[in-house]
């Protein structure tokens, strides 16, 4: 590449940096954002809730004992159902065979503890079973944590603290009330066919002497908390949340109201299309967390599309929007510590944190400028571009600056140097052997290239895993340390050869 079309790149990289970097400078709300340690925020310490997961892990084992047990026990599966009953931390098992219940526990579950009395044995969960139990609702309402807080701030940290516990810290001014509703919400969302409605439940029920249908369950609708409608819905749903693909806060174009538009999975649009065709003209019911939201005429065929509408503020829209996406929790969070983190601590914190960059660059700024005398100075110009391409690239990037984020731009200055040590010692040596300056700096830099990528690189494979295997502070110290690498390199092999080449071509006398 000839020297005017790096000259070229290096002014159009510079221009790209600054235009990068100006919205964190002017603090205009994009760019670079502070953790929760520079900014303060929202720590909360959540506990999975034990009762609950053991019970569902209960629930699925009865589901599965009656399921396997028709072939095994000779029952059909509603028989088996009603001879275990579900408490809430056993199962109570009647007119099954001890013999063959055990058999069948033996053969396909592990984990269980029969203890017989009388003629019923009792089934509980073993400790193990139980921590296994409770290290898998962990896991799994982390994902679904991770997926949530990301529609409420930027790079949350959400990890394990243990068996059975969450650690979620949200940096920036965060309503903690809508937080929590989007944090802890369970969000079960239910379409429905609705069969009959009255003024309120008793009066729906009088038009059924003789019981609602065995398949059916009331639903009632609510304004301001009072009853405006109760409904009679088939049993099961058509589908749930669980089946939507996408799920988006917007507003109607018709009433300017708040509502939620949903994308459904393509195997669930096949069935609510077949579902909306068969019955346009009736009513389709809207459930959420067992309200219902609203209960709209279907008037046409709905493929893949929809929107949920009701009494929704922008906020519990997107809100509701947000926790549809994420999809349910596996069981309920109860939060044991909550705390808002104010921002004091942050900013004498970044004061330090820049003060010892300013300190630390300026010692090496003036090292530089004294030792390698005019090259030292092109070596600087070349560090203060370096910085502020940083700084750029994480703005771009929208990355988080946390603590260990300010030690990696500190380290980021010194690597940077090291790399120009490195060419100017390289280049001294040539000189030594007799050969001009243009020929030194020439040979200098292609020999100080395979040192310096090989140093980098292995460095930057460091920043990689700590990107990807770490979290919170340690990971955003892996963006900057990487990012530092990438831009220390370029500004290295590029910005500082152009500069020294163009001074050499000019005087044989520089001073290296």
């Amino acid at each position: 590449m000839s020297m005017r079309a790096r000259a070229i790149l290096v002014l159009t990289v510079t221009a790209l940096a600054l235009g990068m970097a100006y919205p964190t400078y002017q603090g205009e709300g994009e760019g670079l954002h502070l953790g929760l340690d520079l900014q303060g925020g929202i720590h909360w310490l959540l506990g999975v809730d034990q009762a609950q997961a053991i019970e569902a892990e209960l629930g699925r084992v009865r589901e599965n004992l009656a399921e396997l047990g028709e072939s095994a026990l000779g029952l059909t599966n509603e028989e088996i159902k009603e001879q275990i009953q579900l408490q809430p931390d056993q199962l109570v098992v009647s007119g099954v065979p001890e013999a063959s219940l055990n058999d069948l526990l033996a053969e396909e579950f592990v984990g269980l503890s029969p203890t017989a009395i009388g003629d019923t044995t009792v089934l509980t969960l073993s400790s193990s079973r139980v921590e296994q139990v409770l290290r898998d609702a962990t896991a799994q309402a982390i994902e679904v944590l991770q997926r949530r807080a990301a529609g409420v701030v930027r790079e949350p940290i959400i990890a394990s603290e243990g068996i059975g516990r969450i650690l979620v810290q949200m940096p920036g001014e965060v309503d903690p009330e809508r937080a929590r509703t989007i944090i802890s919400g369970q969000t079960f969302l239910e379409f429905k066919k609705v069969l009959g409605n009255a003024p309120n439940e008793e009066i729906l029920l009088a038009q059924y002497p003789d019981g609602t249908p065995s398949d059916t369950s009331v639903g009632e609708s609510r304004e301001e908390g009072l009853v405006t409608e109760a409904l009679l819905l088939q049993e099961p749903a058509v589908l749930t949340g669980a089946s939507l693909d996408d799920a988006r806060f917007n507003l109607d174009s018709r009433t300017g109201q708040a509502v939620v538009g949903f994308t459904w999975k393509p195997d669930a649009a096949r069935i609510f299309a077949e579902f909306t065709s068969q019955y346009i003209g009736r009513r389709m019911a809207i459930i959420l967390d067992g309200e219902v939201l609203t209960a709209p005429t279907i008037e046409s065929r709905i493929a893949r599309r929809g929107q949920i509408s009701g009494s929704f503020t922008p906020e519990t829209a997107s809100a509701l929007a947000v926790n549809l996406r994420s999809g349910a929790l596996p069981v309920p969070l109860n939060i044991e510590e909550e705390r808002t983190v104010g921002p004091a601590l942050g900013r004498d914190s970044i004061e330090n944190g820049f003060n010892s960059i300013l300190i630390g660059g300026a010692l090496v700024i003036v090292f530089m400028a004294i030792y390698y005398s005019l090259s030292g100075v092109v070596a600087n110009a070349a560090l203060l571009l370096n910085i502020v391409l940083i700084i750029g690239l994480m703005s771009l990037a929208g990355a988080t600056l946390t603590l260990p984020g300010i030690a990696g731009l500190v380290l980021t200055v010194g690597m940077a140097v090291d790399a120009n040590v490195i060419i100017f010692e390289r280049i001294r040596e040539e000189l030594r052997s007799g050969k001009g300056m243009h020929n030194a700096v020439q040979i200098g830099f292609n020999r100080s290239r395979l040192t310096i990528l090989d140093a980098n690189i292995t460095t930057a494979i460091a920043a990689i895993i700590l990107y990807y295997a770490g979290r919170g502070p340690v990971q955003g110290f892996g963006v900057t340390l990487g990012i530092g690498i990438f831009s220390s390199v370029f500004c290295a092999l590029v910005v500082t050869r152009l500069l020294v080449e163009f001074m050499s071509q000019r005087s044989e006398k520089l001073r290296i």
